[in-house]
């Protein structure tokens, strides 16, 4: 497996990333903007993309897959409580923040519960589900890596205070994170990639979600 992060994406500096199987197809964490960009580097890295993972709804997150679909017949998976999102403004948040230019995505989408295993190849991701940010948040499990979204952050979280965030759901969410084992490698969906035990130790949030383990 290679994953490769890609520079920040839309207004909100958003991460995405591109993980690549040993037949060098490609699974893209999240699609936040400008497909061009993201197919340059597929080719660059010589994959196909095949999928499209989504940690959520939000539409700095979302707004490349419309085209990434029209252009490379792609699937999109997202989580059922975030699916509506994809075609609704004011679910992911574009007119929040007085997005113009964005593309809705009306086309096929595949959903996933917490109990399935999502895979490419040999990739194997499990869902894990944390709500918070948004209720149909998640996040992805592949090996020693974990594509977190908006849920966890380096020595932060998502924010719970937009339409659909729940701070009460976070904490829980934040609890299922602090309970996994093993030194996960961190790919948020903003700001830097992190370590689990970094996050145990230093994250604020975290710690105080395992202190109610």
């Amino acid at each position: 497996m290679r994953v490769y992060k890609l520079k920040p994406l839309s207004i909100c500096d958003t991460n995405s990333y591109i993980v690549i199987s040993e037949q060098n197809n490609a699974v893209l964490i999240d699609a936040p903007a400008d497909a061009e960009y993201i197919l340059e580097q597929l080719e660059l890295y010589g994959a196909e993309l095949k999928k499209i993972f989504l940690t959520h709804g939000h539409f700095d997150h979302i707004g490349a897959v419309a085209d990434l679909v029209e252009k490379t017949g792609c699937e999109v998976y997202i989580h059922p409580l975030d699916k509506p999102k994809l075609t609704d403004d004011s679910g992911m948040l574009a007119n929040h923040f007085r997005v113009r230019g964005h593309k809705k995505y009306t086309g096929e989408v595949k959903v996933f519960t917490e109990n399935d295993i999502l895979r490419l190849d040999e990739l194997e991701f499990d869902v894990l589900d944390t709500p918070g940010h948004t209720s149909g948040s998640v996040c992805f499990i592949c090996g020693d890596s974990m594509f977190t979204g908006d849920t966890l952050f380096a020595r932060s979280i998502g924010r719970t205070d937009m339409p659909d965030g729940n701070m009460v759901a976070m904490k829980k969410s934040l609890m299922k994170i602090a309970d996994l084992d093993g030194n996960l490698k961190i790919y948020p969906g903003h700001m830097s990639q992190t370590t689990l035990d970094e996050e145990k130790k230093y994250n604020y949030y975290l710690a105080d979600a395992m202190r109610m383990l």
